[in-house]
């Protein structure tokens, strides 16, 4: 098998050279830039697998670096490198066509596994492109198993999956970015008749607006430069099976005109091709978007829409599903023992309230984000606050969006002494974790002694 090769992409030369070295040792073929601009000339030169990149650069971000990597760089990965902080901002590149982040402090073991997901899960760009992928010994075989919930919503939803599965109507999948749609989708194609047929996905969202009639109904040779063979499209590959198209408010107009043709009539044309092609395909749909506001903005096909709505299953934020964290995080726990060669068998409680307590912006992939680091970092067979992001252990208030849609933030009340108090007890967790929770050393770097570190976390209520 070909080595795979990484572009690491950061404007600090340490963090480029310990990356560079730690991955050639594991057999890869590593470069580096440290500005974006060297970057996308080096990905104009030759082809990468893999793009590790932070997401603060001098002349450009994270998300203008996933944007270019996915219009000219279709089959190349992205794992953007954040802090904890900027969770949304990670989901929101995600939902662009980043594959995954990580965030800082970075672990090798971690990054590592990312790295492995993020390669197994890499679709060659000429045979089918970036964002199809069928069921197989990759990503979604061994790290995307689905795990019922316990709680109401969960019990409602496998009630809907088992109704259904067994038919072949079009199901439109709905919920917040992270909420698990794929999950529910591939429960559906294994569950129904076609569970021994392909299950094809399609990221509409990660697919360059040009090149999107042609990685869903395929191109014949010569129908425009670059097209040196013939190639089928997600359609044809799915033949026989389900075809998963996630975030499909992102499917340019004339795509939409011919997806609807495609439902209706149940043939496809190739791009430069004469003749149709047919194909036995069921459709699962995605979004977590509202499409009849899209439809009112002229955004989206109101004919399209009724199509696609045959059957709705609505996804609830975790922040809404409290009840089934403790089961979800403990799937992940086990996920994470396989990979990481661990033996953790579960929570301490004061770890485990945290968890339930937070926000979640992320939903499921931030968890599992989450529980995969904490079970690296984790000496002994609990995971204990020590092992979480600094971000959980500053509570609830003021982390993420209540269940209203708005944000928690300090009442006017508190003044200038409460906006202290906080901004204190962030810099002292925020410390504390790139210290690896060393308080001898952390105390040091605030120019602070350690019994008054100590007297600090009591005041917080923080118990690290």
């Amino acid at each position: 098998m070909a080595t795979a090769h990484i572009l690491v992409v950061d404007d600090d030369q340490d963090i480029c050279n310990l990356l560079s070295r730690y991955l050639t040792k594991n057999g890869y073929t590593v470069a580096t830039a440290g500005r974006g601009s060297t970057a996308k000339e080096l990905l104009g030169g030759q082809r990468f697998d893999l793009v590790l990149c932070d997401h603060r650069l001098p002349d450009t971000d994270g998300l203008q670096m996933v944007q270019h990597i996915r219009t000219t760089c279709p089959g190349t990965q992205v794992i953007i490198i954040t802090g904890y902080s900027e969770v949304r901002l990670a989901v929101e590149l995600m939902r662009r066509g980043a594959f995954d982040y990580i965030a800082k402090p970075l672990y090798p073991e971690e990054l590592l596994m990312r790295v492995q997901d993020a390669l197994a899960n890499e679709t060659p760009a000429a045979p089918s492109g970036p964002a199809a992928s069928s069921t197989g010994p990759s990503k979604t075989a061994k790290n995307q198993e689905y795990v019922d919930g316990s709680g109401p919503s969960s019990v409602n939803i496998a009630k809907h999956i088992a109704l259904v599965a067994p038919t072949d109507m079009s199901v439109l999948i709905t919920g917040e970015t992270g909420t698990g749609k794929e999950f529910v989708a591939k429960r559906i194609h294994q569950r129904s008749a076609r569970a021994n047929g392909p299950f094809v996905a399609v990221d509409c969202g990660a697919l360059p607006k040009e090149l999107a009639g042609s990685e869903l109904f395929g191109h014949t040779k010569g129908a425009f430069t670059g097209a040196i063979t013939d190639k089928p499209g997600s359609f044809e590959q799915a033949h026989g099976g389900t075809l998963f198209l996630d975030e499909i408010g992102n499917l340019t107009y004339e795509n939409q005109v011919k997806l609807l043709r495609v439902l209706q009539e149940r043939t496809i044309k190739r791009i430069g091709g004469t003749k149709d092609v047919a194909v036995d395909v069921r459709i699962l749909i995605a979004t977590n978007e509202d499409l009849r506001k899209a439809v009112a903005e002229g955004r989206f096909r109101e004919d399209l829409l009724h199509r696609i709505h045959e059957f709705t299953i609505h996804l609830l934020p975790l922040r809404e599903r409290r009840e089934d964290i403790q089961r979800f995080a403990q799937h992940f726990m086990e996920q994470a023992n396989v990979r990481l060669g661990r033996q953790v068998t579960g929570f301490e409680p004061a770890a485990l309230e945290r968890l339930v307590d937070h926000s979640w912006p992320g939903n499921l992939r931030e968890l599992g984000n989450v529980v995969k680091r904490a079970v690296l970092l984790s000496m002994g067979a609990l995971i204990s606050v020590e092992c979480l992001p600094a971000m959980l252990l500053s509570g609830r208030a003021g982390s993420g969006p209540l269940p209203d849609g708005t944000t928690a933030v300090p009442h006017a009340d508190a003044g200038l002494r409460g906006v202290a108090h906080q901004a204190e007890r962030d810099a002292i967790l925020a410390a504390l974790e790139r210290n690896g929770y060393n308080k001898s050393r952390t105390a040091e770097q605030l120019n602070i002694d350690r019994k008054t570190l100590y007297n600090k976390l009591r005041s917080f209520g923080l118990e690290v």
